[in-house]
Parts: structure tokens; C-alpha cells; sequence
């Protein structure tokens, strides 16, 4: 994308809104600003819905006053220290897999150029697998071979794809083919272990916050409270990084510093979820595409992403929780459904564009 073309389409947007308050200035696209409200809207009153469900229904407005410490006690105790800790999760693991999406689609320049195509959650799922089948099966050596596989994978896929900088084309082919031989490995350490690990390591891979608490709602707050700023600090490049390495680096843009800063942050951001929920797959595909449906923006439009990962997740864990109860569904297993359906009508819409 060149400069001219990068402003057309700004231009093409909407129109932008500068904020200003002493030294400091904003400048942002009215639309997507209108956006980020109405995604903010709808997640808080999808987390309100979702407190409310379950055995013993609680109207929104209990709910509210729950949360504001108001209210009879029993409502207070079953909305707060119950079902409150699964709701945040929810939300803090969508907007971790929506930011992470965001970064790779950018950095690739490619709608399919997310962790779980480039092969980052496969990499954590290998990990966790050896912790079960070699190690042993608690939380914490799961945790720990998680984090070690999405760790190596990301190093590995990334030495292998660098030729004088790392192209985007170059880094989905070699995460697809990693994600093939981690694929074989998987299957045939299930097939070799006993039959109780195989079942534990076929759970935690569908992607699941259930029986999580609040010391995992710490740990994913913590990771964002890090990486979060970093990455809206970093992405500010993301879309200069868009325009072509040689146009970015006349830019003054330190190429692959800024890439390799934002691979690392966004490793982390889909790392340290998915060793603590498993491999929640297809939100880290679909919140970039359809943040970018939404505000009509070119580049990674991150917040907006952040919040649809958020608002998808809570929704899927909802319809988990409930469609088929008394039993409730991994989350990863209602996400990739509904990943699987968007991405056939996004390859179909292509389709017809191009035939046009």
C-alpha cells in the first residue's frame, strides 16, 4: 500500500476528530469512535446478561446493583464470587486474541495471517501436550509447557521465514507448514499415553475457561496491563510497516526492531491465554476482520479488534454455557463454529469479487 493510496483510503473513512488538552493531542476517525462506543455498549450488556444466567435467573438491573454492592446478599455473593471471575476472564482472553490477530494480519498483510494459521497456538498446545504425556498432568506443568511452546514455535517459525527481514507471504507458509508437523507430533503423543492423559490433553485443547478463577483472571490482567499499552504504543507504526519495508525505512521507521518488538507482544497476547484456557481458535481470526468491517479503517485497527475478541468470547461462552445445558460446552468448541462459518462466507464473498 503506498502513501497515496494509504491516505485515499483515510480519507474514504470518514472524517477525523482532533482532541486536544494542553500538550497533549488525540486525533482519531469519528466513525470509529462511534464504533468503539457501541462495542463498549454491547460487551458491558452481554456481561450483564451473562451474570445473570444460570440456574438461578437475576434480572440485569439485580445484577447491576450486585456489582455496585447493593442488593440482597445471596445476589451479591452468586453474581460476585461466583460468576463474576468467568465473565472478566472472558473478556481480558478476547481482547488478548483480538489485539494478537490484529498485529499478525498487519504485519503479514494478509486476512489469514493470524496466531492460529501462523501456528503460535499449535505451538503452545504442543507444549502443554508434552507437559501432560511426559511430565506430568497438573496446572502449573501445563501452564509452563504452554508458554514454552508458543514461545519456541514463534522463535522458530521466525528464524525460519528471515531472509534479509521477514516477508508476510514467507511467514504464513512457514507457519502452516510448522503447524502440519506439530499437527503429526500431537497426534501421535495422544496415541502413545495413557488413556486419561489423552482425554485431559483432548479438553484443555478444545479451548475451555471452565473452573478457571480469579488467580487466572490476575495472570491474563497482568500480561495485558504489559503488553497492551506496548502494542498501542508499537502499532502506531503498523500501518506505516503496511506500506512496504523500503517505503517504511525512508520513513525513519527501524523495520525490523518495530516487527520484531510486535511479534514478540503479540506472541504474548495469544501465549498466556491459551496456556491458561487452552487454544481458543478462530477469535484471533475473525475480531480484525470484523473490526475492519465496522469502522471502514485501513490498517490494524486495534482497540476496535480488542473489543469484538471481547465481546465474541463472552458471547460464545454464553451460548457454551447454555445451549446445551445442563451441559456446558468449551468455549473454543462454540468459537469454532462460529470461526468456521465466518470464514467460509469471507472466502465466498472473495470468490465472487474476483469473478466479477
Amino acid at each position: 500500500m503506498t502513501a497515496l493510496a494509504l491516505r485515499a483510503a483515510m480519507s474514504r473513512s470518514g472524517p477525523t476528530v482532533a482532541w486536544r488538552a494542553g500538550p497533549l493531542s488525540l486525533r482519531f476517525r469519528l466513525r470509529t469512535a462511534v464504533v468503539v462506543a457501541v462495542l463498549v455498549l454491547l460487551t458491558l450488556l452481554t456481561a450483564l446478561f451473562a451474570l445473570g444466567l444460570g440456574d438461578y435467573q437475576v434480572s440485569v438491573p439485580d445484577v447491576a446493583l450486585a456489582l455496585l454492592g447493593d442488593g440482597p446478599a445471596r445476589i451479591r455473593t452468586l453474581v460476585v464470587n461466583w460468576r463474576l471471575s468467568r465473565v472478566v476472564l472472558g473478556v481480558l482472553v478476547g481482547i488478548a486474541l483480538g489485539v494478537s490477530g490484529a498485529i499478525f494480519q498487519s504485519l503479514t498483510r494478509n486476512p489469514l495471517g493470524s496466531p492460529d494459521i501462523v501456528g503460535f497456538s499449535s505451538g503452545a498446545y504442543s507444549g502443554a501436550l508434552v507437559a501432560i504425556v511426559m511430565v506430568g498432568a497438573s496446572q502449573q506443568n501445563i501452564i509452563v509447557g504452554a508458554l514454552a511452546g508458543g514461545a519456541v514455535t514463534a522463535v522458530a517459525v521466525y528464524l525460519l521465514a528471515y531472509r534479509r527481514g521477514v516477508e508476510g507471504f514467507r511467514l504464513i507458509v512457514v507457519g502452516i507448514a510448522i503447524t502440519a508437523m506439530l499437527g503429526s507430533a500431537n497426534t501421535y503423543l495422544l496415541l502413545h499415553t495413557d488413556l486419561w492423559r489423552a482425554q485431559l490433553a483432548a479438553v484443555w485443547g478444545a479451548g475451555s475457561i471452565n473452573g478457571l478463577d480469579w488467580p487466572e483472571v490476575r495472570a491474563i490482567g497482568l500480561t495485558l496491563a504489559i503488553a497492551l499499552p506496548l502494542a498501542l504504543i508499537a502499532g502506531r507504526r503498523l500501518s506505516v510497516l503496511e506500506m512496504g519495508d523500503d517505503a517504511a525505512a525512508g520513513l525513519g521507521v527501524r523495520v525490523e526492531a518495530i516487527r520484531l518488538s510486535l511479534v514478540l507482544l503479540g506472541v504474548a497476547l495469544v501465549a498466556v491465554p491459551s496456556a491458561l484456557a487452552g487454544p481458543i481458535e478462530f477469535v484471533a481470526l475473525a475480531a480484525p476482520h470484523i473490526a475492519r468491517g465496522l469502522t471502514r479503517g485501513v490498517g490494524a485497527q486495534l482497540v476496535p479488534s480488542a473489543l469484538v475478541g471481547a465481546l465474541l468470547v463472552v458471547g460464545c461462552d454464553v451460548l457454551a454455557q447454555h445451549l446445551f445445558a445442563p451441559v456446558i460446552l468449551p468455549v473454543g468448541l462454540v468459537t469454532i463454529v462460529f470461526g468456521g462459518a465466518y470464514l467460509t462466507w469471507l472466502i465466498a464473498v472473495q470468490l465472487r469479487r474476483e469473478s466479477r
